[in-house]
């Protein structure tokens, strides 16, 4: 961990505006909401060396350094959420050089560590959102984010980046505000999303609305839906780390006892591993936001959200900026393929594009563990600092 990050504290922007909500892209506008962030570095003169970093999935505003506490997350501010997600990445002399630029970090609208989301206080009722909290779209999260760069003062982003699910909001924002971005780094994302990623969707779904403390959403007032939030995360692991990976990760667990529930005995380390990162997961986490951000992913549409008439209209837009796409050849969350349509898509629109295939026997993974791997092809392009 960097000396010069150790300290952290999240910050928090209030937007309370009435007279211009909010909008969104189903159902009513929002007048107000909190957005949970942290800021890495120091903005220059004319603040044009900030770096906009978008989280994956179920990852947090604390990108770096350490963080012991977050008000207002109901305890879910768990031991493993004290250090950055990409700690390794952030910091003087690394990939997102705090030394040169200035890297914001903001948890999603919708999200459970300090943002508004359904674990809330709804003001209009002193009550948790619950089952009431809006539905989201992608475009909703970029969107609210746009307003903490207005807040900031940022104009224009010298990048966004975005690894995995972020990675569609890295997108999003090229194309809807081309003119706040320089460079777009998509690490291990796609343009659409694939039958494999909607079913596995869609079986993480089901199988928190069929917890029986789940009660549609409201049960804030008693038992949390546990067991069905921790197989979402069993169902989604899966698809999160190769199987080498998941077997040399799991050689070393227990395995002699049953689940807290059922009949059956675990006989083999894969799955006491796979309860293990269940039963950790339930413990900082909002069943109702992962239900809101994997709604917003199955509906994902990029070219919609964008209000662009097809992928080559929705590039054209892009031909100021500079994109560099990863892949990683082992990933069975994005595969290659993904980032292959990205690619091509960018070169029809004539958009500037370098492609690099990172080769990792972590899968998805890889973007978390490894930033040698990554590391120089980041630097490569973001010292083009202009400015």
């Amino acid at each position: 961990m960097s000396q010069a990050l150790a300290e952290i504290r999240t910050q928090f922007f209030e937007f309370d505006d009435p007279a211009a909500p909010l909008p969104l892209c189903v159902g009513p506008p929002l007048s107000r909401f909190t957005l949970a962030y942290e800021v890495y570095g120091r903005m220059n003169a004319d603040k044009s060396n900030v770096v906009l970093l978008y989280h994956a999935m179920t990852g947090s505003q604390h990108a770096a350094g350490w963080n012991p506490d977050v008000p207002g997350t109901d305890g879910r501010w768990t031991d493993e959420m004290h250090e950055g997600w990409w700690d390794a990445f952030i910091g003087p002399g690394k990939a997102l050089d705090t030394d040169r630029f200035c890297v914001v970090c903001a948890n999603y609208l919708g999200g459970c560590y300090g943002s508004t989301g359904p674990a809330s206080i709804n003001p209009a009722t002193d009550r948790p959102w619950g089952s009431s909290f809006p539905v989201l779209r992608m475009r909703d999260i970029v969107e609210s984010q746009m307003k903490l760069l207005d807040y900031l003062g940022v104009d224009k982003l010298h990048a966004v980046v975005g690894p995995s699910l972020g990675g569609y909001l890295a997108l999003l924002t090229a194309a809807i505000h081309p003119e706040r971005v320089r460079f777009v780094l998509p690490i291990t994302t796609g343009v659409d999303i694939t039958i494999d990623q909607r079913i596995l969707n869609f079986e993480q779904v089901t199988a928190i609305e069929a917890d029986p403390n789940f009660h549609g959403g409201d049960y804030y007032d008693g038992a949390r839906p546990d067991v069905g939030l921790a197989l979402a995360r069993r169902i989604a692991h899966k698809a999160f780390i190769s199987p080498d990976a998941l077997r040399m990760r799991a050689r070393a667990e227990v395995v002699s006892h049953k689940p807290p529930h059922g009949w059956y005995e675990m006989n083999h380390p894969v799955e006491s591993y796979m309860l293990h990162q269940g039963q950790k997961f339930v413990k900082r986490f909002d069943a109702n936001s992962y239900l809101r951000i994997l709604d917003a992913w199955q509906w994902f549409n990029l070219v919609k959200e964008a209000d662009a008439r097809d992928y080559v209209d929705l590039f054209r837009r892009c031909l100021g900026q500079e994109f560099l796409v990863f892949s990683i050849d082992n990933d069975h969350t994005f595969s290659r393929p993904n980032q292959e349509k990205l690619v091509r898509l960018l070169k029809m629109a004539d958009v500037p594009v370098i492609w690099i295939t990172v080769h990792s026997d972590k899968g998805h993974d890889a973007f978390l563990l490894e930033p040698r791997l990554f590391a120089p092809h980041i630097q490569e392009v973001l010292n083009h600092f202009e400015g």
